[in-house]
């Protein structure tokens, strides 16, 4: 009998293809999220060639879109029941790009390069902190033995589409007029690295993954808010997200204080 590539030798155990693994069909629901990935990506990129050529409103909005698309593709997976592990591997690479090198590219070319070199390390370093920042949330979300319970609801450290957000920050201000001087430019690359810091900390941020429902009166103002807020953001763009960068940094000390709050309680309650 002639030799059986695909038998094994005669020993009937199948070779693996080194190609990979064959067609098949693919529901098309398998595909929405992976293409929600591939959009942010695109995005992105697009942001940094309009940073590069002086469109900085349009570029710092695509970053931003970036950001918020490649926020949503894992819950549109999980609500389409389509995850898959090539998804998972996509999204996570596709985290860096998002909420990491495009970021500080499009910061460096608006702001960051009037600050020379420091600039540029600045820029540099919230990259890094960003990739360092998304391996341990990887690393954290495939533990079997991560924190459970009301632990669970809270990040270690600023999570990073919070920090593509916050470091874009001095180019929210620059739009609303504040003007590019040398200290401004300083004070820009040190909030850079503050938001680099808050990314690879260990500072507790409450992330509302433990509000499972929502009481049934409360629904309609909810919605109420939430569209008022799509308005502002439309309208008022960047004061919009002046503010709610603001609050967010404001948000963290609190978040740290019911943290440790909460700790020390469950401290006491449990010797009794």
């Amino acid at each position: 009998m002639p030799f059986d590539r695909k038998s094994g030798g005669g020993t009937g155990l199948k070779t693996p293809d080194p190609r990979g693994p064959g067609i098949r069909e693919i529901p098309l629901r398998m595909v929405v999220p992976n293409l929600v990935t591939v959009l942010a990506i695109c995005a992105g990129l697009t942001g940094i060639r309009l940073a590069f050529e002086q469109r900085i409103e349009l570029a710092v909005a695509m970053v931003l879109l970036a950001a918020f698309l490649d926020g949503v593709d894992g819950r549109v997976a999980r609500a389409l029941k389509a995850t898959s592990k090539f998804g998972a591997e996509m999204d996570s690479l596709a985290d860096i790009v998002n909420f990491g090198v495009a970021p500080a590219l499009v910061l460096y070319a608006f702001l960051l390069d009037g600050a020379g070199a420091p600039g540029w390390i600045a820029a540099l370093l919230f990259a890094i902190a960003c990739g360092l920042r998304l391996a341990r949330f990887n690393v954290m979300d495939h533990d079997p033995n991560r924190a459970a319970g009301w632990r669970g609801g809270y990040f270690v450290g600023v999570p990073a589409p919070a920090g593509a957000m916050l470091v874009l920050l001095p180019a929210y201000l620059s739009f609303l007029g504040v003007e590019h001087g040398a200290v401004f430019t300083g004070l820009s690359s040190a909030f850079t690295l503050l938001v680099a810091c808050l990314l690879v900390s260990r500072v507790p941020i409450w992330s509302g993954k433990n509000i499972g429902r929502v009481r049934g009166d409360m629904v309609m103002p909810l919605i109420l808010l939430i569209v008022f807020y799509v308005l502002l953001l439309i309208n008022y763009p960047w004061h919009t997200m002046s503010v709610t960068a603001l609050a967010y940094l404001a948000f963290i000390p609190v978040s740290w204080r019911l943290y440790r709050r909460r700790e020390a309680s469950e401290q006491t309650a449990g010797p009794a």
